[in-house]
C-alpha cells in the first residue's frame, strides 16, 4: 500500500521534464534504495518480513501472481507490487479494447509509420558525430534510413528472437540477459464445467472468476468469464448455466481432455500462445536504457514490473531522456532530492 503513492511520483517528476538514465535511478527516485531492493528480493520473503501469513501469501498472493504473471511467489518483491496494484477494485479498462491505447497514441504523435521489421541497425560514424541506420524489409526488398535517436522497443533477449543484428558497434553491445515465460491464453466459448468446481448446479456457481494456488500438476493459470470490449446499457454477464465466453491462461496448450475437463462443452477456442513476460529470476540485476549515445532500450522496465502502464512511463522517461542528452541539458537527468526541487520550482 506504501509503494504506489510513491511510484506515483514519477508522473510529477516526468510532468517538470525530469527524466533517469537507467531503470535503478527512476526507481531510487521514487522510493531510494527500498525499490532497489525490492528488485533483489523475493516478494515471499517480502511480505513475511511484514508480519503476512504464510497461509494469506499461499492462498491469496500466489493466485495473483499466477494469473497476472504466470510465475510463484518467489518473483521479485517489486515485481509482485505491480502485480498486486492490478489486482485492486477500481481498475480501468478502453472502451474498444485497450489495443486503442496503442493506435490512439500512434494517431496523435503524427508519427510516420513504416510498417516493416527492422532486420539490422549499424553504427555510422564521423568522427565523434554517430547515426545509426536501419535497414528494414519492405515490400520483399531491403531499405534503410539513417536517424540520429534510436529506440529499440522489443525484448532483446535471446529467446525472443527480435530479429535485429547490430553491427558496426565497436566494443560490442552488452548481450541482453534472461529470458521470457511462456504463457498460453485461451478464449473459449463454452459452458464452464461447474462441477468440477464443486458446484453439481450451475444456477448456484456464484463466481466470475477462478484463481488457483500453487499446485503440483494444474494444468491451468485461472479461468474466468469475459465481458465484450464494447458494453450496452443493456448488457448483462452470462449466467454460469448459459454458454459464454471464457478466457482461461495456463503454462502450455489445454489438451483436449483438459478443455473437456473445464468445459461441459464448447463450440470455439482460439489460443494465443506467447512469450508474455520476463521469467523472473533467469538474470540477476535490470537491463540498461542507453544502448549507445542516442540508442535507447525500452523494454529493460519489464524487468522491474510488465505492464501497459510500465512501459508508458518507460516510454516517456527515453523521450525527455533522449531529448536533454542531444540538447546537453544534463542538470535535468539523474537529479537527486527531487521532491525538494518541484516542490521550489512550483
Amino acid at each position: 500500500s506504501s509503494s504506489l503513492p510513491l511510484f506515483c511520483l514519477i508522473y510529477k517528476y516526468q510532468a517538470h521534464g525530469y527524466a533517469f538514465s537507467s531503470v535503478e535511478e527512476l526507481l531510487h527516485s521514487l522510493g531510494g534504495s527500498g525499490f532497489i531492493n525490492m528488485t533483489r528480493r523475493s516478494l515471499s520473503e517480502s511480505l513475511l518480513e511484514l508480519g503476512v501469513s504464510q497461509r494469506f501469501i499461499d492462498e491469496v498472493i500466489a493466485p495473483i501472481m499466477r494469473v497476472n504473471y504466470g510465475q510463484n511467489i518467489s518473483i521479485p518483491a517489486f515485481v509482485g507490487a505491480v502485480s498486486l496494484a492490478g489486482a485492486q477494485a477500481n481498475l480501468w479498462a478502453v472502451e474498444g479494447g485497450n489495443k486503442l491505447v496503442c493506435s490512439g497514441l500512434l494517431k496523435l504523435a503524427k508519427a510516420n509509420l513504416i510498417q516493416s521489421p527492422v532486420t539490422t541497425i549499424t553504427l555510422r560514424s564521423t568522427g565523434d558525430y554517430h547515426q545509426y541506420e536501419l535497414t528494414y524489409d519492405s515490400q520483399n526488398e531491403k531499405s534503410s534510413e539513417l536517424y540520429d535517436i534510436v529506440v529499440v522497443a522489443t525484448p532483446l533477449q535471446q529467446n525472443i528472437n527480435s530479429g535485429i543484428s547490430f553491427q558496426g558497434f565497436e566494443p560490442q553491445l552488452p548481450e541482453i540477459a534472461g529470458s521470457y515465460h511462456q504463457t498460453v491464453a485461451s478464449i473459449i466459448h463454452g459452458y464452464l464445467n461447474c462441477t468440477y468446481f464443486g458446484f453439481p448446479d450451475p444456477k448456484l456457481f456464484p463466481f466470475s472468476s477462478i484463481l488457483t494456488t500453487d499446485t503440483p500438476g494444474l494444468f491451468f493459470n485461472s479461468a474466468a468469464s469475459v465481458c465484450p470490449v464494447n458494453i450496452t446499457s443493456g448488457f448483462r454477464r452470462k449466467q454460469p448455466q448459459e454458454a459464454g465466453v471464457y478466457k482461461v491462461f495456463s503454462p502450455k496448450p489445454l489438451e483436449r481432455s483438459e478443455l473437456k475437463t473445464l468445459f461441459k462443452s464448447y463450440y470455439s477456442v482460439q489460443v494465443t500462445d506467447w512469450l508474455a513476460y520476463p521469467h523472473y529470476g533467469s538474470t540477476q540485476g535490470l537491463p540498461p536504457v542507453v544502448l549507445h549515445e542516442n540508442l535507447y532500450f525500452l523494454n529493460g522496465i519489464e524487468w522491474a514490473g510488465s505492464a501497459m502502464e510500465m512501459s508508458s512511463v518507460a516510454a516517456k522517461n527515453i523521450a525527455l531522456l533522449a531529448y536533454h542528452r542531444w540538447n546537453r541539458q544534463l542538470e535535468m537527468i539523474d537529479q537527486k532530492d527531487l521532491m525538494h526541487k518541484v516542490k521550489t520550482e512550483l
